[in-house]
């Protein structure tokens, strides 16, 4: 399901400066991006992460190439999650649900061709550029980008509700995934 943005203050921030996040993403280099490990949700070798923060844990070499992205993800309340997701040219993330009931997914568009699709539960969606998209990751979704270029997004998880102590109850991701991603 997908919610409604003006719900979220963050939102009209992260909008505000996406060019300075695209300009960011588009800096780095491709060696600087990693294969998603979770191999069988897509079907090529076309879903590449860059990670800023990975489930509660700042990757700070990363964060260290994009000073502004990270500063913009840092001041989200709540954030766990943040990096840049790439889907290349041809690549479906097969239907799949996520981990954590205990936060939202919200993707904001920085390279987005016409046709490149996001479906959660019944309803489907293109990314606009500049744009955010907020949705339950525990929904089933799935993405492809059938054009001739990348498509390119900022994703962010962020706690639904934020307790005291500012801890999970439970783990955001199963550890073998948590360690890959904070590995690099």
């Amino acid at each position: 399901m997908f919610l409604d943005t003006d719900q979220f203050d963050f939102v009209k921030t992260i909008e505000k400066n996406w060019s300075v996040i695209k300009k960011e993403f588009s800096q780095l280099e491709a060696r600087h991006l990693s294969l998603w490990p979770e191999k069988d949700l897509y079907n090529q070798d076309g879903w590449s992460v860059y990670g800023l923060y990975a489930f509660g844990h700042k990757l700070d070499d990363n964060c260290q190439r994009c000073p502004q992205t990270t500063h913009l993800v840092e001041s989200i309340p709540g954030m766990t999650t943040a990096g840049f997701s790439a889907l290349a040219a041809g690549t479906h993330i097969f239907p799949h649900t996520g981990y954590s009931a205990e936060v939202w997914r919200c993707h904001l568009g920085l390279i987005v061709p016409q046709g490149a699709q996001l479906r959660v539960g019944p309803e489907t969606r293109q990314w606009e550029s500049g744009k955010c998209l907020v949705f339950d990751d525990t929904v089933e979704h799935e993405a492809w980008n059938p054009t001739q270029e990348n498509r390119v997004v900022l994703l962010i998880d962020f706690k639904k509700v934020t307790s005291r102590s500012g801890q999970s109850a439970r783990p955001l991701a199963p550890p073998s995934i948590i360690q890959h991603v904070t590995a690099r």
